[in-house]
């Protein structure tokens, strides 16, 4: 479960750890939208750490599929459909900002990528009206967006019934621009603390982060983790974790360079990667095909889904040998646009970012762009409308109607998850290689799975809000279906919103 831009990367050495030092700002959180701030910061002339819990682009940043673009899929559509047009603009402005940011920053650090177009595109009937939508509410909202004629849909390597297309995107191998990106943060005079993982945050009385390798004081700190890792705010249950797969395949033939979304189910995403952006100079062209999206621990086997996907992919293209294959995780907000900003009850020493829904690589650096702005204090005249806007939106009926299911859904899950727990006793037989299993153990949900040869014994609650664990066939993890935090076999923390891991039994 390697990605392929992280099979021949190199990425920088972290700075020696001095328990005690005070920053002008922390960050928790060593991704795209942790680094994108902390070189914004450390440029200005502030005294940045990054703080992470294990390596460069760990987690979504370095797991996703390399597409920079601002044609996303039916996300403008689904903005619009229940939000007015000025905040789909918004929420656009912001995405050019972020996918400029990003282009400059390859271009300066030397990271190659190649442009292409994007396509939203329908695999059926069913998918054209979803098509029709995504490309009005593109233009009304000036995304200069057109739609596919009938030799380019001919032409395509999959089939569309119709699509809408949006010309010099680019594609990029997103773990060779983090690799970039720290390098120059660190040359910059950062502080680079990997394999450090935040145990706690505090604000009072001053703000400081609790670490494994002691504490560190800050003027501000900035969680860049995804989901944020306190529960000021409750964001936790403003979003909702996603997990999505990927594989690699050695391309054995012509395919357009592309990059192609469906607009109906099941979700395919496809995009072809050379080694002018990510395939490295050793491999030969690959195409990487992403799908089978659904709420973390939420399915009976995410190991079926992947292999669904393969066979769709072998169906479809012409492939040769799978070279990787890979998940990630992001969230998405109950009212489609992230949250960016100041964390409630923290005095205002507290920034946080989250709810990309998958578009981390325009939407991360859209929220360096604010935070930077407001660390340093930069007046809201100065500021791109797009801030204010998105910073002070409404929220609708429509997003409270969201949010009510989502947590109404999640009610449902926790209750079923502890009456399948409770109904199995242990002693229970055990697992086979890479699998997993929970039953109860004096009235406590008990997981036992068996990785690598080594059976273990964990507690099967997720420590932040009592959730049954799910196991994860695909990547031999513990998900939590309630908030999406997830677990290794030994119960060591992995993500999400929970802050400390799971008891060990044996």
């Amino acid at each position: 479960m390697t990605a392929l831009w992280k099979s021949d990367v190199t990425v920088p050495a972290g700075t020696p750890f001095e328990p005690g030092r005070r920053h002008d700002v922390i960050i928790v959180g060593a991704g795209l939208t942790g680094l994108a701030t902390a070189l914004e910061l450390v440029r200005s002339g502030m005294d940045v750490a990054i703080v992470e819990r294990g390596g460069i682009g760990e987690l979504a940043s370095g797991s996703n599929t390399g597409k920079i673009s601002l044609l996303q899929g039916t996300t403008l559509s689904s903005l619009r459909r229940h939000h007015p047009a000025s905040l789909v603009r918004a929420y656009l402005d912001a995405n050019r900002d972020g996918f400029e940011w990003i282009t400059r920053a390859a271009d300066e650090l030397g990271v190659s990528t190649t442009t292409r177009t994007a396509y939203t595109h329908a695999q059926g009937a069913e998918g054209v009206a979803a098509v029709t939508e995504e490309y009005r509410a593109a233009r009304e909202a000036g995304l200069d967006a057109r739609l596919a004629g009938a030799d380019e849909l001919a032409a395509s390597p999959v089939h569309m019934a119709s699509a809408v297309a949006l010309d010099d995107q680019r594609a990029i191998d997103p773990m060779s621009l983090l690799a970039a990106l720290a390098t120059a943060f660190v040359a910059a005079g950062g502080r680079l603390h990997l394999g450090t993982a935040v145990s706690r945050v505090r604000v009072v009385p001053r703000p400081r982060v609790d670490t494994e390798a002691g504490p560190l004081f800050a003027g501000k700190i900035v969680l860049a983790t995804g989901a944020p890792i306190t529960d000021r705010g409750l964001y936790f249950a403003k979003v909702s974790g996603m997990r999505s797969a990927c594989v690699s395949f050695d391309l054995e033939g012509e395919v357009p360079d592309g990059m192609y979304l469906s607009a109906d189910s099941p979700t395919r995403s496809v995009r072809t990667a050379t080694a002018a952006d990510g395939a490295g100079p050793e491999r030969s062209p690959q195409l990487i095909v992403g799908g089978a999206g659904h709420p973390v621990g939420r399915t009976d086997s995410e190991l079926a889904k992947l292999d669904e996907l393969i066979a769709w992919a072998r169906d479809t293209f012409p492939v040769g040998a799978e070279t990787h294959r890979w998940s990630a995780q992001d969230y998405t907000s109950h009212n489609l646009v992230p949250f960016i900003g100041s964390m409630p009850r923290s005095l205002g020493r507290v920034r946080f970012a989250t709810g990309y829904a998958k578009w981390g690589l325009t939407n991360a650096p859209a929220a360096a762009l604010r935070i930077a702005s407001e660390l340093r204090g930069e007046k809201m005249r100065e500021r791109p409308t797009w801030m204010t806007v998105i910073g002070t939106r409404l929220t609708v009926p429509a997003d409270l109607a969201r949010g009510v299911s989502e947590n109404a859904k999640v009610g449902a899950v926790a209750a079923q998850g502890w009456t399948a727990a409770l109904a199995r006793s242990t002693p229970v037989a055990q697992p086979a290689e890479g699998e997993g299993t929970v039953a109860q153990h004096h009235a406590r949900p008990v997981g036992v799975s068996t990785v690598d040869g080594q059976t273990r014994a964990v507690s099967a609650i997720c420590p932040h809000m009592g959730g049954v664990l799910e196991w994860n066939d695909l990547e031999c993890t513990w998900d939590c279906p309630l908030h999406a935090s997830r677990f290794t076999p030994d119960g060591e923390r992995i993500e999400g919103p929970a802050s400390t891991g799971l008891r060990r039994l044996r």
